[in-house]
């Protein structure tokens, strides 16, 4: 059941990439294709979320 399904299936360097630190970082295609923000704070947040207010500002795109 862990096993994702072929649309699922994350692909490195166009979903994802290795920080130096060895963690996996997922891109702005990642979290778009997901479709909502998850207020973690991500370095790449398409969704405009601002950790330090704990809310998501207008993006102009």
């Amino acid at each position: 059941m862990n096993s994702q399904s072929k649309e699922n299936k994350l692909i490195e360097g166009e979903d994802f990439y290795y920080t130096p630190e060895g963690y996996k970082c997922f891109t702005e295609k990642h979290h778009l294709k997901r479709g909502h923000c998850c207020k973690s704070g991500c370095r790449h947040c398409p969704y405009g979320f601002d950790k330090k207010t704990n809310a998501i500002k207008r993006l102009n795109k």
